[in-house]
């Protein structure tokens, strides 16, 4: 439990090295992060001013990936992974955002070698990665302000539909890893911003990317992968409730929504897929 990954750990508020003893981590300086009973550390080093997920929002998020609606999401993630890494990673794979662990776990399965590390905001989707793989540990952390991490920690930092604070991913990322980022299209899920109020993709998304990443990172190689899902109501419904959307909607008026759609619906699938290389 965190054992495994200690090492690439740092104090949120001194950064110094961490240790493990009985079930708390401590630095030199006193600092003291018990762990919980789940398996998760919190990590937090003060305020935030992100919005974490809900247990409602985490068991939606996991009902809805279980069903595998996101499935090529999670293989395109594994197979760009295996092109752009050393087959034989054995460091430590890192989440940022990581939520539930579902696509983490999947990297993880294909590097039998590594340990990985997830950082979520939120303490129920922490909760839940901690034992969503053998080799996965997970801890509440504020993707926006430093990272838990020590530097150059990552042999391969993973961030799909995540915040991305880009000197603090180059700062945690090893010398010849990789970053890889997904990220939401124009065209994703079109069908339902209109029928359920969805938020829209803005079309200069990946160029912000682009530009917010430019000064930490080069852009190694890069994806489009667009599919039609079929979702009927439930997943609908979850789709609705695991994601920023579930701010902004009662869930009553998300059902009512959704039973004026039919069954079985045909929902676009599009996102881009990014491998970056940290600069000098």
């Amino acid at each position: 439990m965190l054992n495994r990954v200690v090492h690439a750990l740092a104090c949120p508020h001194c950064g110094a090295a961490l240790a493990q003893r009985d079930r708390a981590l401590l630095c030199a300086d006193g600092h003291n992060f018990d762990i919980a009973k789940q398996g998760y550390v919190n990590l937090l080093s003060g305020a935030t001013k992100l919005s974490a997920d809900t247990r409602e929002m985490v068991e939606a998020r996991a009902g809805f990936l279980a069903s595998g609606h996101y499935a090529p999401i999670s293989e395109a993630l594994v197979e760009l992974a295996r092109r752009t890494s050393d087959p034989a990673l054995s460091g430590c794979v890192v989440d940022i955002g990581g939520g539930t662990g579902y696509y983490h776990a999947r990297v993880m399965d294909a590097f039998p070698d590594a340990v990985g590390v997830l950082l979520d905001i939120s303490k129920f989707a922490a909760r839940h990665a901690a034992r969503t793989h053998p080799r996965i540990d997970a801890a509440v952390a504020d993707a926006w302000q430093g990272l838990p991490l020590q530097d150059g920690a990552a042999s391969l930092v993973l961030n799909t539909f995540a915040p991305r604070n880009g000197p603090e991913l180059r700062r945690i990322l090893a010398p010849g890893g990789v970053l890889l980022v997904v990220t939401a299209r124009p065209g994703h899920l079109q069908e339902l911003i209109d029928a359920l109020g969805l938020l829209s993709v803005d079309d200069r998304k990946e160029s912000r990317l682009t530009e917010q990443l430019a000064p930490y990172f080069t852009v190694a190689e890069t994806e489009q992968l667009t599919r039609t899902m079929t979702l009927d109501h439930q997943a609908l419904a979850q789709l609705v409730a695991m994601g920023p959307n579930a701010w902004h909607h009662d869930a009553q008026d998300v059902q009512e929504r959704v039973r004026k759609l039919p069954e079985s619906c045909p929902v676009t699938l599009s996102v881009t897929l990014t491998a970056y290389r940290p600069l000098p």
